[in-house]
């Protein structure tokens, strides 16, 4: 498959206005966007105010933005003159983008006061989703390739890909990332959608555990020129500690929750759910009240004695 029949060579995009709007960002935009319809559906159905996924968004996408440009930048050895102005010719990374998306979902999480893990949990099936999307934006730029495919029995569309500069045909390995992101995004919305016994924080170790799994056995497999860090496979290091963080998250959630409730999973006294309390904006909690004392104020009214009647006048003479 050439690209060639597709897009343009070089950083694919159209114009609006005569403003570029690169293909790349298109498909980036669109993974955020259903990522936060996945969050929307989460939240309500785990008894999460859907309102708050608009303040979650405003904490966590700068700091995500912020975060993968760092990253990068800091492992690619990006002169800091170019952190700003380069950023429209590429150069995010997505651990990078994970590390400042968890900042911002902490500080989402103090202003609310609301517990962390819960949080989390309806936010990594959403980030795994737009990941998963997003690898096809390495399709149109023609990059995060493999090694070369020389069988030319192998040279097909989605095995391998062909790369238009090096007139090479290579292994598609932003495909086979994207398909597993998107394996382990349904694993972990089903879960989400249909689990509901304590603890809080499993979805959030799965999704570390897969997603941290998967990039540390792709990352040496891919072309040189796509591995961050000169000496140090950084990207690679940082997804075996995510994997097995994960591993270790979980079972210290597992073994608190026994402690706790009496067992791994759920609780002895029969509680089924990790979903309680449920919480209200601030909006909502202001509705509440006004309406609980609006129902006060009735019921002191109903209970309030009718004044004693005139006596009759039995004389009708008088």
């Amino acid at each position: 498959m050439n690209l060639n029949t597709l897009l343009a060579n070089d950083n694919p995009h159209f114009t609006v206005f005569g403003v570029a709007i690169y293909y790349y960002a298109v498909i980036i935009v669109c993974g955020m966007i259903l990522g936060i319809g996945v969050a929307c559906l989460l939240f309500k159905r785990r008894n999460l105010p859907v309102d708050w996924v608009l303040d979650l968004v405003i904490c966590v996408l700068p700091l995500a933005i912020i975060g993968a440009r760092v990253f990068y930048c800091i492992t690619d050895q990006v002169p800091i003159s170019e952190w700003i102005s380069g950023i429209r010719d590429g150069g995010l990374s997505i651990i990078g983008g994970v590390i400042g998306g968890a900042v911002g979902v902490a500080i989402f999480c103090i202003l609310h006061k609301v517990n962390f893990l819960r949080i989390a949990d309806c936010v990594v099936p959403a980030l795994i989703l737009g990941q998963g999307i997003g690898r096809w934006g390495n399709f149109v730029n023609q990059e995060v390739y493999g090694g070369v495919v020389t069988n030319e029995a192998l040279q097909w569309f989605p095995f391998a890909v062909f790369i238009d500069k090096l007139q090479e045909w290579h292994y598609a390995f932003f495909f086979y990332e994207s398909m597993l992101n998107l394996i382990v995004f349904a694993l972990l919305f089903t879960f989400m959608w249909k689990f509901f016994k304590k603890p809080n924080g499993l979805a959030l170790c799965g999704y570390l555990f897969a997603y941290g799994t998967t990039r540390s056995v792709m990352e040496p497999l891919r072309d040189g020129e796509f591995i961050l860090g000169s000496n140090i496979p950084v990207s690679q290091v940082m997804a075996i500690i995510m994997a097995v963080g994960g591993v270790v998250l979980a079972i210290g959630l597992l073994i608190w929750n026994y402690k706790k409730h009496g067992k791994f999973v759920g609780a002895a006294s029969g509680e089924p759910l990790a979903i309680m309390p449920r919480l209200y904006t601030k909006e909502q909690l202001k509705k509440m009240k006004q309406e609980e004392e609006a129902k006060k104020i009735s019921e002191q009214k109903t209970e309030e004695p009718k004044p004693n009647a005139p006596p009759a006048d039995d004389d009708p003479e008088k």
